[in-house]
């Protein structure tokens, strides 16, 4: 806008060194400029959707009676961010170096941060376009978001997904008791990027799918061996091997044999037991047998 009075007798706006409306002739050929006002108070013009290179200096030039005036505007152009380059998903061993890269445009420039999608990650781990990890551990895996801001608009987040790779851990193996004749299970927990293959010898047997009694189930961090009906045979020693590209490891356990006390319902005076199905019985003989000769001893 630029404001005038009765003593103005010409009026014209210009872009640097360009004329854009001599009074009410436009001068330019771009369709987004136009007239908006030229009356005795005021001379404006409008720029429709803004460019970046409608950045600059804008000079409204009057001539008066005396002397030719001026008013210069400078016009600034702000521009949301906008990220123009991330890298791209990355898969790496454990303890190589990632190096990450987010380039963002916008104006002002924008600020560029890091920071780890992790419960455990506390605050922005770089202020910058780049992201070094030097070691990487499996605990670093995961996303990474960078954030672009200006304050022109809500800033523009993208994600990077870093994958660790390392060799199976095997977590958990316990030994485990079963009676003959009933179901028994032996657990193999194991962490590996990428997921780690199972197998299962009993000393030095590799144990097969689909063994006759047996059935081996392999998941994505476990394996779990089960026995439908445990056998004498069945006992002994059993180890679990995990492994993928960068390595294996194993575990030993033992199933073993459970023992259990069975408790017999009682049978009436003097039933006994001590584990022996016919101890109950050996006991009540005996107290039947101490009844007539109790009952002899107070007929004499």
């Amino acid at each position: 806008r630029c404001s005038v009075d009765n003593r103005v007798t010409r009026v014209a706006w210009l872009n640097r060194s360009s004329i854009l409306y001599a009074g009410n002739d436009k001068w330019c050929l771009d369709p987004r400029v136009v007239l908006l006002a030229n009356t005795k108070t005021q001379y404006s013009i409008q720029i429709q959707d803004v460019d970046v290179y409608d950045e600059g200096p804008y000079t409204c030039s009057v001539q008066t009676d005396n002397h030719p005036k001026t008013s210069r505007v400078h016009l600034i152009v702000q521009v949301s961010p906008k990220i123009t380059e991330i890298s791209s998903d990355i898969s790496i061993n454990e303890g190589g170096n990632v190096s990450l890269t987010c380039i963002a445009t916008g104006r002002p420039d924008p600020t560029i941060t890091w920071r780890h999608i992790s419960p455990k990650a506390v605050g922005f781990i770089s202020e910058d376009e780049y992201l070094e990890i030097t070691g990487i551990t499996r605990e670093q895996s995961g996303e990474y978001e960078c954030s672009a801001s200006n304050d022109v608009a809500a800033p523009v987040v993208q994600r990077v997904k870093v994958t660790v790779n390392y060799p199976p851990y095997i977590s958990d193996a316990k030994s485990t008791g079963v009676p003959v004749g009933q179901k028994g299970i032996l657990l193999c927990e194991a962490s590996a990027v990428p997921s780690a293959d199972f197998q299962w010898y009993k000393d030095d047997k590799r144990l097969a799918e689909g063994q006759k009694g047996l059935k081996v189930e392999n998941k994505a961090f476990f394996s779990r061996l089960t026995f439908f009906n445990v056998s004498e045979q069945d006992y002994g020693n059993y180890t679990c091997v995990a492994s993928n590209q960068l390595g294996n490891t194993n575990a030993s356990m033992i199933l073993y044999e459970e023992t259990t006390t069975a408790l017999t319902p009682w049978k009436g005076p003097g039933a006994v037991h001590d584990g022996n199905n016919g101890a109950w019985r050996r006991g009540s003989c005996a107290w039947l047998l101490a009844l007539p000769l109790a009952q002899l001893a107070r007929q004499f």
